[in-house]
């Protein structure tokens, strides 16, 4: 029915053009500021109230175009204004200034009072240039409170870049106005098509990430070919070798091979797991930790390569968020897998610290399935986030995922972007650290680690594919408990070998 539909009329104003009259101190007063503060810096704004809050004159800092007088309110106030916020808490009060502002033809927005405003805030979604207004006429603050986080999640950074592009596009566009309508109909189209990411607008840059992650995946496979041939020259080797492998060292494959797919599920899905789950499989088979992780990274090189294509190709990365993390990351791993090589002749030793780290990790992704989520914060220090995750994946073997991804994703972040923009970077801290290894090893143990890369290779399309569609809460539980459970088991074994 017509007359149950919203009627306001929904505009954007420029604010920072008029003149703007705050009347109110309290908290009330600074959620207004805050509002016009975020939308609109340079507005002229002057501020009447008895009492004015510590909060207001720490909003009021750095801004010249801010004036806080502290008085009472007198009709004078609206002399030379051209808009009135009302935040006091005094319903005579708030009518008085709806009558005198209405006596100037003044309008004005009076607060938790809709019957006496002649307009109304409504919830800003801000993608830089991008601003989507929300309204429910009044009825529910919190309703669009919450539509406010969920297009802030949906929404991409991209889409800021997108505004960009089409800005240039128009700019070249040659014709009338209809023809130029025309053509920017077709560019958009994409927008509208059924699982269609933002994207895909920006293709040269698509594929150009696309392209980087392919032909390191063909730099590293043809080094371990290379090394694969000048390891069973003379050729008479290599049939050898082939003719020694029993059904005892296919079990083992077997079982990296699932071991692979699992942690690649795991990691492509929930954007971590991979390197936890494969390492406590290695270390309860009691390889040393050096011999682990250089195994570990190199079979995710292949997986990693192919969830960061993939995760890119259905536009579930981030560029921005992406590269804040490659490149600490990368150094962190590098560092990391020096310190791991060094360290192998403690082996022994060393095994008993990382069981109890990857118990620790267990735990961590245990409880982020109970952990309450929280308002939205944005992410401080992502690099050192990277570095340290980098530093630890490379010399424990894991933790790259269950770190950097958990905590972004734990500040409200959309679990899309993140473990699309996660994977993609973690390709390249893998293939760092694999390098590296590979430096001061000068061997990659190419049977022990088929199992994970074939593994590996059949889990990512389909993780994927599966990226925040899974039940994040079981799966969470479930990977960290087989986590925990296996390290117990490597750290029983550990501690009693010393002891013998």
């Amino acid at each position: 029915m017509a007359g149950t539909e919203n009627p306001l009329f929904p505009v954007f104003l420029q604010l920072e053009n008029l003149r703007l009259l705050i009347v109110g101190g309290g908290s009330v007063a600074v959620e207004k500021l805050q509002a016009i503060l975020a939308n609109s810096p340079l507005t002229s704004i002057k501020l009447v109230a008895t009492a004015v809050s510590e909060k207001v004159y720490q909003l009021a800092e750095g801004h010249h175009n801010i004036t806080i007088v502290q008085k009472p309110y007198d009709a004078h106030d609206l002399d030379n204004i051209d808009i009135v916020f009302v935040a006091v808490n005094d319903i005579a009060t708030s009518a008085i200034i709806k009558q005198d502002a209405t006596q100037r033809k003044l309008l004005v927005n009076v607060a938790d009072k809709p019957e006496l405003c002649d307009f109304y805030l409504s919830s800003v979604v801000r993608k830089g240039n991008l601003k989507i207004a929300i309204s429910t006429n009044g009825k529910s603050p919190t309703i669009a409170k919450r539509l406010k986080e969920l297009f802030t999640e949906v929404l991409p950074d991209e889409i800021d870049e997108v505004l960009h592009n089409m800005q240039s596009i128009r700019n070249k566009l040659k014709g009338d106005f209809a023809v130029k309508v025309t053509a920017l109909n077709e560019v958009t189209k994409v927008l509208a098509a059924k699982q269609s990411p933002l994207e895909e607008i920006n293709k040269p840059g698509q594929r150009k990430w696309q392209q980087v992650v392919k032909w390191c995946l063909f730099a590293f496979l043809f080094m371990i070919v290379g090394h694969a041939i000048l390891s069973y020259i003379p050729f008479e080797n290599m049939l050898a070798a082939t003719k020694n492998i029993s059904q005892e060292e296919v079990r083992p494959f077997l079982i990296m091979l699932v071991t692979g797919f699992v942690a690649q599920l795991s990691d492509g899905s929930l954007g971590l797991g991979y390197g936890t789950i494969s390492t406590t499989f290695l270390l309860a088979y009691g390889v040393s930790p050096a011999i682990v992780s250089s195994r570990v990274h190199s079979a995710r090189v292949f997986s990693s390569g192919v969830s960061g294509y993939s995760h890119h190709r259905f536009g579930n990365v981030n560029k921005k968020l992406f590269k804040t993390l490659v490149v600490p990351g990368v150094i962190g791993a590098v560092a990391g897998a020096t310190l791991a090589f060094y360290a192998q002749k403690y082996a022994t030793w060393v095994r008993v610290p990382l069981s109890v780290y990857t118990i620790y990790l267990g735990y961590y992704i245990i409880s982020k399935a109970f952990k309450k989520n929280r308002l939205q914060d944005k992410v401080k220090r992502a690099g050192w986030l990277a570095s340290a995750g980098g530093f630890m994946d490379a010399f424990a073997g894991g933790g790259w995922g269950t770190l950097v991804t958990s905590t972004l994703i734990s500040k409200r972040k959309n679990p899309r972007y993140v473990i699309g923009s996660v994977c993609l970077a973690e390709f390249f801290v893998v293939l760092s650290s694999s390098i590296t290894f590979f430096i001061f090893l000068k061997d990659i143990p190419l049977r022990d680690i088929a199992g994970l890369i074939l593994g590996g290779l059949l889990a990512a399309p389909i993780a994927a594919r599966l990226a925040g569609k899974l039940p994040v809460k079981t799966m969470f539980i479930a990977v960290g408990l087989l986590v925990m459970i296996t390290s117990c088991n490597t750290l029983w074994k550990a501690i009693a070998q010393l002891l013998h």
